[in-house]
């Protein structure tokens, strides 16, 4: 015989094995014993939470020959035929594929005619949402004022597209996320059922990643079961068969990112992608640990808040002591934007790896959170002593009346060293010469000079400044070129100008030095 999934398996046929449902199944329950039925349902809520399956005991229940406290007896020639799927008075229609006039109208034709057995006709139309405007306005009609002999169950994911005129003809049943717990609880009795040993962690971890959908949950469970048949289900098997990964790796990866160390997180990232991990899912897994933290920072009794083991618990406290709420928070902004963008993305790596370039240089964000985020870093390295301050020249005097400025700008003409000078002459051609991305970097570019008579390239704050300042390659190829156009070794000091700040508030411009010079000759 052929394998039946776990989800249709254990399809439940009557109302008392719905899990997390109570509130709607006891309201159905309530109007089949006092015979309260309405003509028209609608149940909205998320997949897998058990809209198809509800409308279809509640259809078997109506036309149950002998009902027990609201359920279908299951053994009297209704529940039998329903349940085989050989009844005319249950007629299944998927919304998604049949969304016309046409097949609307035929379902209006078909009502006319009364049951040949049972005592209701039911019309259970799935994803309703996905009906044309044409096909509601044909079913407006009939919906409002069927025969008495005829029930409308319509069930959606998405209510918001379903028109008002439709909305207002129909009892409205919302379905609820089924809560971990409840999930958890389910696939243990499944699982003893089965005689199938699953770890309670990996159980756990499944509920979880189902995000409230009972049919995922056993759909993910299957799928893992079937990846290590014949073994007892551990955590580290599911974290492998879903893609995931451990909360260890995303200790490492937060540690990157408060760190500033971008090489290290593309390298976590370049393993992840090397062991098959999903990144949709590694960003959700992700998002969710900082949670965590958030969570594990705000409050000491957390323990019944956040599901991980004890010892997993204690290693998210002392993380949650070594950073900042904010920055905390900060990352799960950014996490967040890029989740939504990142489900359909067809460069999903590339995506993440620009939020991580983006965690990594607040600089380019403008953001309250960015701009606090770069007070931090900027503090760690003054602690570290990572910073330092370079002895800059004096700002050249402004021009004045009486003609002191440009006396003064004409002796620094002059004691202007050689070398600087001719740099200073050749400095446009100099970047003209130079290959892309440098020559687009060096177009904000402004020259001075050092304290100890060294040529100072100041860099507008961003990506220009990040290429040289940050990478080492991009400093030696300008040193080359400047080298090469005076014949001489040339190893210039690099700055970024301070947000804020115009150039010529905190250094001489050389450029404008030596086209004065040139002028006056």
């Amino acid at each position: 015989m052929s394998y039946t999934a776990l989800y249709r398996k254990f399809r439940p046929d009557n109302f008392e094995d719905v899990k997390g449902q109570e509130h709607i199944v006891t309201t159905l329950k309530n109007q089949l014993k006092a015979e309260r039925i309405g003509h028209a349902y609608l149940f909205c809520g998320s997949r897998g939470t058990g809209k198809t399956t509800i409308a279809k005991i509640f259809a078997r229940a109506v036309n149950c020959e002998s009902p027990r406290d609201g359920n279908p007896c299951g053994e009297c020639p209704s529940c039998r035929a329903i349940a085989s799927g050989a009844s005319m008075n249950v007629i299944e229609i998927d919304a998604a594929s049949n969304n016309g006039v046409d097949n609307i109208r035929e379902i209006v034709e078909e009502v006319s005619y009364s049951p040949a057995q049972g005592r209701y006709k039911v019309y259970i139309i799935d994803e309703v949402h996905m009906l044309s405007i044409g096909a509601f306005n044909a079913l407006l009609k009939t919906l409002e004022e069927p025969p008495s002999y005829v029930i409308f169950i319509l069930a959606t994911t998405e209510a918001h597209k379903i028109p008002i005129t439709i909305l207002s003809r129909c009892q409205r049943y919302d379905f609820r996320r089924i809560s971990v717990e409840t999930i958890m609880s389910r696939m243990r009795e499944l699982m003893e059922i089965e005689q199938t040993s699953v770890e309670e962690k990996a159980l756990r971890y499944i509920a979880r990643a189902a995000d409230g959908s009972m049919r995922d949950a056993l759909s993910l469970l299957d799928q893992c079961i079937a990846f290590h048949f014949g073994a007892a289900l551990t955590y580290d098997m599911v974290l492998d068969v879903l893609g995931a990964v451990d909360t260890s790796v995303f200790s490492r990866l937060l540690r990157f990112l408060t760190d500033g160390d971008i090489l290290g997180a593309i390298e976590l990232l370049e393993e992840m992608v090397i062991q098959g991990r999903e990144l949709s899912q590694f960003v959700n897994d992700f998002n969710w640990y900082m949670r965590n933290l958030l969570l594990a920072g705000a409050s000491d009794s957390i323990e019944d808040v956040i599901d991980m083991s004890t010892e997993n618990l204690r290693n998210l406290k002392e993380e949650a002591q070594r950073i900042q709420t904010e920055t905390v928070m900060r990352y799960i902004r950014l996490f967040s934007e890029l989740s939504d963008r990142i489900r359909y993305a067809s460069q999903k790596r590339i995506l993440l790896e620009l939020t991580i370039i983006k965690i990594c240089r607040p600089e380019m964000e403008t953001g309250g959170d960015a701009l606090a985020e770069r007070v931090r870093k900027l503090e760690k390295q003054l602690e570290s002593g990572a910073v330092s301050v370079r002895e800059t020249p004096p700002k050249a005097p402004k021009e004045d009346t009486q003609g002191g400025g440009k006396r003064e700008r004409e002796a620094l003409v002059k004691a202007l060293p050689e070398d600087i000078r001719l740099l200073a002459q050749r400095w446009r051609s100099i970047i003209g010469s130079a290959p892309m991305p440098m020559r687009k970097y060096l177009d904000g570019a402004r020259i001075s000079m050092t304290g100890d008579g060294r040529l100072l390239v100041a860099l507008p704050d961003g990506l220009e400044s990040d290429y040289f300042l940050r990478q080492q390659g991009g400093r030696e190829q300008l040193n080359a070129l400047l080298s090469q156009s005076i014949g001489k070794e040339v190893e210039a000091a690099f700055e970024t100008i301070r947000e804020g700040r115009e150039f010529d508030d905190d250094y001489v411009d050389l450029e404008s030095v030596i086209h004065m010079e040139i002028e006056e000759e």
